[in-house]
């Protein structure tokens, strides 16, 4: 079953969510939403000053990324409730503007048609978060998760074998 993903946000995380997705036969990226012209969101995937050039082909056609010969829907809304992703199927959106990291405004996706969402930054309320290697194991299904923050997901896996082995002192 392939996972249909929209990406909110194609800054530096919503690009690396991309291009790690393009990786996978099971993950289609369907829409993306950002404020930026497509042409421009079109550049920035082609040359990435870290990643290098994206191992592919990217055009714009009619508003849309054509990636790979792929059909990518392209929006410039403000308000998650308004993307109306059922109507390109999104099962999981990952939320990567960094101002939606509440479940309140999170919620708004869903509101929207998606089935489910990934903050790619740490929340703000009492929102889940889980990090691979330290606690994914407790993930039971919730509709909005946070994939915390790189300074968590590089220390977090360290320290739960470090604690599991010898214990934290707090």
């Amino acid at each position: 079953m392939t996972i249909k993903v929209g990406i909110n946000g194609f800054g530096r995380i919503g690009r690396i969510v991309f291009r790690a997705a393009q990786e996978r036969s099971d993950i289609e990226i369907v829409a993306i939403n950002d404020l930026l012209d497509a042409d421009y969101m079109a550049y920035m995937l082609k040359y990435d000053s870290t990643h290098g050039r994206f191992n592919g082909t990217v055009e714009v056609k009619d508003g849309h990324l054509i990636v790979n010969g792929k059909k990518i829907r392209v929006t410039a809304e403000r308000d998650p409730a308004n993307l109306k992703w059922d109507e390109v199927g999104v099962d999981v959106v990952a939320e990567a503007t960094g101002i939606f990291l509440t479940d309140e405004t999170a919620r708004k996706h869903i509101t929207a048609g998606a089935k489910k969402v990934v903050l790619t930054g740490p929340s703000k309320d009492n929102t889940p978060m889980f990090v691979k290697g330290a606690n994914f194991d407790k993930y039971e299904g919730q509709d909005i998760v946070s994939n915390a923050s790189c300074t968590t997901n590089c220390l977090a896996p360290l320290a739960k074998v470090i604690n599991d082995n010898f214990g934290i002192i707090e």
